[in-house]
């Protein structure tokens, strides 16, 4: 029987298709949080998503949960935008716009030689490359008319790639204290705070679901969260299993749209785009050199900083390790800003570009 053909799950009535997928999902999460893998509460339920597309599945996620998640995710790297690196971005801007420019220039040129040579369709190579933070990218892309699903597959491919390297890095430079920090999944709330965050995410899904602004949803909490945190009117609320709900949900939505024709093109396509990812972690490695040697920064320092996205997991290295945090995060979170900012111009002239004639 081909590939194609098997089915398992084609006959089950949809009820038990949602154990399967939760049971799935649970096991899979687990597994990679074992392994230290990163994003591993997204990466689990995609995974068991695309199993049970693949095995004939006939469940779906509604809109509704999918924007709460997208809101969620918002308010997530809302929480991190402090006064702290916007300070430390006012006293080394030049340093990091260049940086960050010549990394998303790399990232832009990488994926318009993935596009030309017809490996994937459209902008979906370049917001697949871009190094921001990989939920997020995937929300816009979709918003900006590349398929979510192969960017997903890239991004996702990426971020386990860097977070290994500068596991890698990392260890063979210093010996890093400890791991990841132990999770509270249900520590202490401050109820205002997590009202307050609630109201935000309701106020998002609502806002941004009417509004006219592509990835509305993800945008709006983002942009109003950072300003609300860092003028002390509200103290963002995001408890480990809000995150872990909404990571699961952003998972299914996008492994349940991986039909068998979209997978087999994505793993067809797999050599080509670990090549890329390679290509891009060496093209950042080399601005580390550059930073040590103009800058002075110290190698460890400029390598995690520089790395290509996975700022979460970086951040973790960074942590345990004798580093200038500060600076590694700085950069890696103006990188993120910057890709949200011009991201959207970005891929529309990209988009006309590669579709003139000619080009």
């Amino acid at each position: 029987m081909p590939w194609e053909e098997f089915r398992p799950f084609a006959g089950l009535p949809r009820a038990a298709q949602w154990v399967v997928l939760v049971a799935m999902s649970i096991v899979l999460a687990v597994l990679l949080e074992l392994v230290r893998l990163p994003a591993a509460l997204m990466l689990g339920p995609m995974i068991a998503a695309i199993l049970l597309e693949a095995g004939g599945g006939r469940v779906k996620v509604s809109r509704l949960p999918y924007t709460f998640a997208q809101a969620v995710i918002g308010c997530m790297v809302a929480h991190v935008i402090t006064l702290d690196i916007l300070a430390r971005f006012l006293r080394q801007w030049p340093l990091f716009l260049g940086v960050v420019l010549a990394i998303i220039a790399a990232s832009c040129a990488l994926g318009i030689v993935i596009t030309k040579l017809r490996i994937l369709p459209n902008t979906t190579a370049v917001w697949g490359l871009l190094p921001g933070a990989a939920s997020a990218m995937m929300l816009m892309a979709e918003a900006y008319g590349a398929d979510m699903r192969l960017v997903a597959f890239m991004q996702y491919l990426r971020v386990v790639f860097v977070a290994l390297a500068a596991s890698i890095v990392s260890g063979l430079w210093v010996h890093a204290s400890g791991g990841a920090p132990h999770t509270v999944w249900f520590p202490g709330i401050d109820l205002a705070g997590f009202g307050g965050t609630l109201a935000l995410v309701v106020f998002a899904v609502l806002v941004g679901r009417r509004s006219r602004i592509p990835a509305g949803t993800l945008l709006i909490p983002m942009i109003l969260g950072a300003v609300l945190q860092n003028s002390g009117l509200l103290h963002l609320q995001l408890p480990p299993w809000l995150l872990a709900v909404s990571y699961l949900l952003l998972g299914w939505t996008v492994g349940l749209r991986f039909t068998v024709p979209i997978l087999l093109h994505a793993l067809r396509t797999l050599p080509q785009i670990v090549l890329s990812i390679l290509v891009l972690i060496g093209f950042s490695g080399g601005l580390a050199c550059l930073l040590v040697k103009f800058a002075g920064v110290d190698p460890l320092t400029a390598y995690l900083a520089t790395s290509p996205g996975g700022a979460d997991s970086v951040a973790i290295i960074a942590a345990s390790s004798k580093v200038d945090v500060s600076f590694v995060m700085a950069l890696q979170i103006v990188r993120f800003l910057v890709i949200l900012m011009i991201g959207p111009s970005l891929s529309r002239w990209l988009a006309g570009m590669l579709t003139r004639p000619g080009v």
